[in-house]
């Protein structure tokens, strides 16, 4: 069973002129990037995610503000991750169910190993645990 972590990307440049972050293909992430999106201006009241994947891995990074994630394995195992530093990222294993809460300056980018495709959400919880009890 693959659990998330942490992975910090280099966090080049100085307090007086900025700094840059960068990965290249399959460094420091996991895996092939296939898409990337990003997720901005979600109210703090709002919690999304709510799903895992049957395939597909992703990592996410506060690319501004504060994200906080709670990822559940099926066996129950929860973790929570504060994510505030634009040079750390979060992976998240397929079947791993995750949810995150914003700050309101939040700005989240997501690395992912596949195209989007619908059929590879679990979406309801109780289809998560069902599905995934056995393998975990």
């Amino acid at each position: 069973m693959d659990n998330p972590f942490l992975i910090n990307f280099p966090k080049l440049g100085a307090p007086e002129i900025g700094y840059i972050s960068v990965t290249e293909q399959q460094q420091q992430v996991p895996f092939e990037v296939k898409r990337i999106f990003w997720t901005y201006y979600t109210p703090e009241s709002i919690v999304r995610g709510r799903h895992a994947h049957h395939a597909t891995e992703q990592v996410l990074i506060a690319a501004a503000g504060r994200i906080i994630v709670t990822t559940e394995h099926a066996d129950g195992t929860i973790q929570t991750f504060r994510l505030e530093d634009p040079n750390v990222g979060l992976y998240v294993p397929p079947h791993v169910w995750h949810t995150m809460q914003y700050s309101h300056s939040a700005v989240q980018l997501v690395l992912a190993s596949a195209p989007y495709n619908e059929a590879d959400y679990i979406r309801s919880y109780d289809d998560f645990r069902r599905i995934w009890q056995g393998k975990s």
